[in-house]
């Protein structure tokens, strides 16, 4: 989930905000987005996970019902993870995207629709060293109590192998740190990169929609006036563009939640990779099961571009530096 873009829509006209104040605003803005909006992230990796429709009907139902079994703190397991590594994420991506336009377009100003995709394509690959392990970490974190009711339905244990070593481990609740030094200590550092490609696949084609989707779009309210669109317009823009390459991407999620998740419940699939998630998730839960979570990544990506486009049009980043003139 990126942010950077849409500082080029909201640069002042006379001088460009510096590379220090947009790395700011982004990690700004992700911690803000995350904080606002990660129990629907959560809701949406546990509808992603479940097999068929045998424990949370929606949305609103898994909220509810992890919020009467977990508390309202359980809504935000795994948040710490992504609050950690928001802001070095956004910033890799944001000099990724900033390096290459520079790279592939001579005039920025001048829209290229593939070179703009190019140069999304390239943020969307660098992102992924910082991309990967969290949402790697994130997910175990955030199944944990989906797989809690699934296993206190059955003494059997889960059928997979587990992150945590020793029996005693499966009553614990897991920390990102203990699952780190574990991954890192049973399979070295390809533990933490699992799913490596399905992330690749679904980060790409998003920055290859998203960037020129919201340039374009944020292009149709350019005021010649002001030198640039208003934040009414540049906030509808980010929210559109956002949903609908969430969207797009969600069969790809799907399969890479189910890849990263390392924990299963009693009878459900191992996946030994992507197209093997693929052909098990067709022929098992049909063609629906791909799109399992859309709504919930929709509601997700909105707000956060939304809140992104209003840091940057704030300057939170500039103000900050302003202090320590």
């Amino acid at each position: 989930m990126s942010t950077q873009d849409l500082s080029h829509s909201v640069a002042s006209s006379s001088s460009p905000p510096s590379v220090t104040a947009k790395l700011i605003n982004g990690g700004v803005a992700g911690l803000v987005g995350v904080t606002c909006v990660f129990p629907i992230d959560l809701a949406k990796t546990r509808l992603q996970n479940q097999h068929g429709k045998d424990i949370y009907k929606g949305m609103i139902d898994c909220l509810m019902k992890t919020a009467r079994a977990e508390g309202f703190l359980g809504m935000y397991r795994g948040a710490a993870v992504n609050l950690t590594l928001v802001t070095p994420e956004k910033a890799i991506k944001l000099a990724a995207n900033d390096f290459f336009r520079q790279l592939l377009m001579e005039d920025e100003l001048q829209r290229n629709l593939k070179m703009e995709m190019l140069a999304g394509c390239g943020a969307g690959m660098c992102q992924v060293v910082v991309t990967c392990p969290m949402e790697m970490l994130k997910i175990q974190l955030q199944d944990a109590g989906r797989l809690a009711v699934c296993q206190g339905s059955a003494s059997a244990p889960s059928s997979s192998r587990p992150y945590t070593a020793g029996s005693a481990s499966t009553h614990k609740r897991p920390s990102a740190t203990l699952i780190a030094w574990e991954l890192l200590c049973t399979q070295g550092l390809a533990g933490l990169y699992k799913g490596l490609g399905a992330t690749l696949l679904r980060d790409i084609p998003f920055s290859i929609i998203y960037f020129p989707l919201f340039a374009n779009l944020n292009n149709l309210g350019f005021n010649e006036r002001t030198g640039k669109a208003s934040f009414a317009h540049s906030f509808m823009s980010g929210c559109v563009a956002g949903s609908v390459a969430a969207v797009a991407v969600t069969p790809l999620d799907v399969l890479k939640t189910r890849i990263q998740t390392l924990k299963k419940g009693l009878g459900e699939d191992t996946y030994s990779g992507i197209t093997n998630c693929a052909r098990k998730l067709w022929i098992q839960e049909g063609p629906s099961a791909f799109m399992k979570g859309a709504g919930c990544r929709a509601l997700v990506i909105a707000p956060l571009f939304g809140i992104a486009q209003g840091v940057y049009f704030i300057g939170i980043g500039e103000r900050i530096l302003k202090c320590f003139e």
